[in-house]
This record gives structure tokens, C-alpha cells and sequence, in this order.
């Protein structure tokens, strides 16, 4: 839906869009929320995190629109999601949180299935490459910094401080650097339904939830179960647009949903737990 879109109005008008509406619906649920009158106090509080935490989200995006411009989509795709292998050691450094072997073991898994996934080889290494490298980054420090944060501030009040950042941001960059908004551009229905979709679920709803459970899951975790959007890209792309999935791409799959289960699932400690109890039997 977003590719479709984008094909008919510039990335960051369309992210502007995006990240707005996705805001004004949160302050609107904020607004009619009866169980908690809604004041200023509580957003400025959470403005000076949010605006740090949509910075780093604002960068992601402006880096993957750009490394698009010198790069492959593919190479783009696979170096983005390095981030997973970024998150833990960013993690370590800014959360002292010491991975487990189970768990690198999983991300090496899921960093292997995207480079069969996405990458289809290297010709040279150039500009595009980089940004999709920083922008990997960005996204690895905005993951580590909402596990630091999360557990501290009101989430609602935390992502709209953050969407609303990501919105200003890339109106400033449409302004300076994409033609102005027309109005059959906007009024095209491929583009109503992608700011719709994008909007309501993958943005309000999934930075909402991403905020909520990362008071209580790591930041590799997040990362690692993330790792599974390019799966279901190319899930909904076989079923929606019937482009075949190779070989290559299915081996991918499943080795990016095996990662994810090894760092969800204590396999390690579960077999530890077992010998311990034989032990004890045979003794």
C-alpha cells in the first residue's frame, strides 16, 4: 500500500501525513478519555524523551528514503535490518544488559534468513549503503532508548510526544526539499487508504503497543520479533499480488521465525533444568 502510494506523492509529505494524523488521533482519544482528563502538564513532561525518542525515529526514515536513492531496495532492506544485530550491543553499552548465548545465537539466525531475504549481492559499496547503515543504527538506539524510557513515563503521552516530532520533521524536509501537496494527489484513493492503514495500525497502534511492552521486554526481544516484518512483506505479497516466493526467500522465513522463537523460547535453561533434575534422580 505504501509503495503504491509513494508513487504518487513525495516520502516525506506522505510520512508528514502519516505521523500527524496518527497523532491527532491519540491527543483525540486523550481528549474524550474519561477516566483521565487530558492537560498540557503531562505532555510537556514527556516532551523532552518523546522529541529525543521521534529524532531518532524521524532519522530512521529520512535515512531509508535517502539510502534508497543510491542503493537497491534489497541491500537497503538487509542492511536496515541489521538493526537486530545492532540492538543487543547497543544494549549492553547503554543498558548493561548482557546478551544471552540463546539469544545471539537467534540473532545471528535472523540476520542470516534477511540476508537471504533481501540481499542479492554486492557490486560496490556507496552512499546509499551508508545511510541504510545509519539508518539501522537509528532505529537500534530508538528500540534501547524506549526499553530505558517506557517503564518511567506515561505511554500514551510518550508516543504522542514522539509521533508529533517524527510529523514536524517531515514537514520542515517536504517543505525544503518536495513540491506542494496537490489536491487530487491527496484525494487519490490508493493514497486516503495507505495514510488510513499506516496511520491507525502501523503507527498509533504499533508504537503504542511497542511502547507498552517494552516495560517489560528487552530491547534484543523487540528487535528480534520486528525482524519478522520483511516475512510478512513477502507473505502479503505472494497473497495479495501473487509474486512467487523462492527458495531462497522461504529458507529466509524460516530462519528469521526460528531466531525469533530461540530468543523468545528458554530452550537452553529449560535443558539445564532437565539434567539438573537427572542428576538429583540418579543420585
Amino acid at each position: 500500500m505504501v509503495q503504491e502510494a509513494i508513487s504518487r506523492i513525495a516520502p516525506f509529505t506522505f510520512n508528514f501525513l502519516r505521523f500527524g494524523l496518527a497523532a491527532l488521533l491519540i491527543f483525540l482519544f486523550l481528549l474524550f478519555n474519561k477516566k483521565e482528563k487530558f492537560t498540557l502538564k503531562p505532555l510537556f513532561k514527556q516532551l523532552k524523551v518523546g522529541s529525543f525518542l521521534g529524532l531518532l525515529l524521524f532519522f530512521g526514515y529520512a535515512l531509508q528514503t535517502f539510502s534508497l536513492l543510491h542503493t537497491t531496495p534489497g541491500k537497503s532492506g538487509f542492511l536496515t535490518g541489521l538493526a537486530v544485530a545492532l540492538v543487543p550491543i547497543i544494549s549492553y553499552f547503554i543498558l548493561r544488559q548482557k546478551p544471552t548465548y540463546q539469544g545471539i545465537i537467534g540473532v545471528i539466525l535472523a540476520v542470516y534468513g534477511l540476508y537471504l531475504l533481501a540481499f542479492t549481492g554486492v557490486t560496490t559499496i556507496n552512499l546509499g549503503d551508508l545511510f541504510a547503515l545509519l539508518c539501522s543504527f537509528a532505529f537500534g538506539l530508538q528500540l534501547v532508548y524506549t526499553g530505558k524510557y517506557s517503564s518511567q513515563t506515561s505511554v500514551l503521552y510518550l508516543v504522542l510526544a514522539q509521533l508529533l516530532t517524527v510529523a514536524v520533521l517531515s514537514g520542515i524536509f517536504a517543505l525544503i526539499y518536495e513540491p506542494i501537496l496537490r489536491l487530487e494527489t491527496l484525494s487519490n484513493s490508493a493514497v486516503i487508504v495507505a495514510l488510513l492503514i499506516t496511520s491507525i495500525f502501523a503507527t498509533a497502534f504499533a508504537y503504542i503497543a511497542q511502547t507498552f511492552f517494552q516495560k517489560s521486554a528487552s530491547p534484543s526481544k523487540v528487535a528480534l520479533i520486528f525482524s519478522m516484518e520483511p516475512v510478512f512483506a513477502a507473505l502479503a505479497d505472494y497473497l495479495w499480488n501473487g509474486t512467487t516466493l523462492s527458495t531462497r526467500s522461504i529458507m529466509g522465513c524460516l530462519l528469521i521465525l526460528i531466531g525469533m522463537l530461540l530468543a523468545e523460547i528458554p530452550f537452553l535453561r529449560y535443558f539445564s533444568l532437565l539434567k539438573q533434575k537427572n542428576q538429583k534422580v540418579n543420585m
